[in-house]
């Protein structure tokens, strides 16, 4: 990877006690149904520009039927949007982007694959804000899966409108 981020400690955090479950992420993030791709947020830190959130996967995922029958596997862009959504997480609730404004998905860069994730694993994913502005976000997220890397990317995030309008388009 071009970016160096300092490892971060996954053994420092309590999984069972998040500081946002589901219904405070709906609350931010837009995504429904099978596009959910967060579970919980388990940590916050602005000071250190850090968010670290998990998805929970289970046989139901729309993509476990037919990705792989009989060995199922998360496909690597649904990781990429797990990061998306967690970074889209901290932009709004630290106020990043004006309110009301959407950030979408402006590319990814330096994604790396390690591992398979399938149903049954808890995806961990911390993310570390690199440019952190209300026009363009930059964040290094490391997926991991019972402590080992399972990928790590570079999320960018763009304004893309505001979220009342882009519904009535």
């Amino acid at each position: 990877m071009t970016t160096e981020v300092a490892e971060f400690d996954l053994s420092a955090l309590d999984l069972s006690r998040p500081i946002a479950g589901i219904e405070e992420i709906r609350a931010v993030n837009p995504h429904r149904f099978e596009f959910e791709m967060l579970s919980a947020i388990v940590l916050l830190d602005p000071a250190r520009k850090l968010i670290v959130g998990y998805k929970d996967l289970t046989d139901a995922e729309f993509w476990a039927r037919g990705h792989m029958p009989g060995f199922p596997l998360m496909p690597g862009v649904l990781m990429c949007e797990a990061s998306a959504q967690l970074c889209c997480y901290y932009t709004v609730t630290q106020k990043v982007c004006d309110p009301g404004v959407l950030m979408g998905l402006g590319g990814i860069e330096d994604t790396k694959f390690h591992r398979t994730v399938r149903p049954g694993d808890r995806l961990v994913m911390v993310g570390t804000g690199l440019k952190v502005h209300r026009r363009l976000t930059k964040f290094h997220t490391v997926g991991y899966v019972r402590g080992e890397k399972a990928f790590e990317t570079t999320v960018i995030g763009v304004p893309i409108g505001k979220l009342e309008e882009l519904k009535g388009a």
